[in-house]
């Protein structure tokens, strides 16, 4: 089976395959409630949102995030960096995710990226961050999700660097076009990276053969 990504828009994806699964959903559109798995990387308003939570999530669907947010919910499945938990036979690992020089998000907070490995295919959303040596580890991922609107996650430019040090098949920019950055920065991303570039719109789809 392919697997669908859409971008949602900002921080949010949706990943369509034998489960569905949204990463940090925010600002969704109506109460679609299909998401069989709904993953948090960390607390920020931008990222961790309750309502679009409960309008996303499928009954009986499970929560998955960093251990500040399952705190706040009262639900879900707390994850640490460097831990992998399996959702009806979806891999989920979670990534450290985290600022080297700057204050928004502290290593020691735990908070995360994820590897989601489904129906063949690997996908890494690397959360808000700056370069970390624990990108470098990362092996066999078949599309990269990376930020690249600066100022609280690392610029086009050093988002490039990074995905060259570990070379996807293919990478995403995102964290543009609404709180921060615009499409002159996913575009510089895309000419500064060494592996191929896709740039959607919010609410277009990438499709994963």
């Amino acid at each position: 089976m392919d697997l669908m990504l859409s971008w949602l828009g900002h921080a949010s994806f949706q990943i369509s395959g034998k489960k569905t699964v949204y990463i940090d959903p925010w600002k969704i559109d109506g109460e679609p409630h299909d998401g069989d798995l709904v993953l948090v990387s960390h607390s920020h308003f931008d990222h961790f949102s309750e309502e679009d939570i409960r309008s996303v999530l499928k009954e009986g669907g499970t929560v998955i995030g960093s251990k500040d947010v399952v705190e706040e919910l009262g639900y879900g499945r707390g994850l640490s960096p460097e831990e992998t938990m399996d959702f009806e036979g979806v891999s989920i690992e979670g990534v450290a995710a985290y600022n080297v020089e700057k204050e928004y998000h502290p290593k020691e907070n735990g908070w995360l990226g994820f590897v989601v490995a489904m129906d063949g295919k690997r996908l890494y959303y690397a959360g808000d961050t700056d370069s970390v040596e624990e990108m470098k580890s990362l092996e066999n991922i078949d599309l990269a999700l990376l930020p690249v609107g600066g100022n609280f996650t690392f610029g086009p430019e050093e988002a490039a660097e990074a995905v060259n040090a570990f070379s996807p098949k293919k990478a995403l920019p995102y964290h543009w076009g609404d709180v921060i950055g615009n499409r002159k920065d996913a575009q510089k991303f895309g000419k500064k990276s060494n592996v191929p570039v896709e740039i959607l719109s919010p609410m277009e789809t990438l499709e994963l053969e």
